[in-house]
């Protein structure tokens, strides 16, 4: 069976409009998590408030 890496469950909440985004990331090479998440609905790309927890 294929080594799997750990999930993690990702909630990004937009400063500027509130919006929320409930994603699933993997850890990447430099230490992040990639999620494929790049920009709020409202245009914004750098004011977020992140919060990661690991999934069961």
């Amino acid at each position: 069976m294929p080594e799997t890496k750990q999930r993690f469950k990702v909630v990004i909440r937009c400063q500027d409009c509130g919006e929320k985004y409930i994603l699933r990331g993997r850890p990447n090479e430099d230490g992040g998590l990639d999620t494929g998440f790049k920009r709020c609905v409202c245009g914004n790309e750098v004011h977020f408030d992140i919060d990661v927890s690991e999934e069961g």
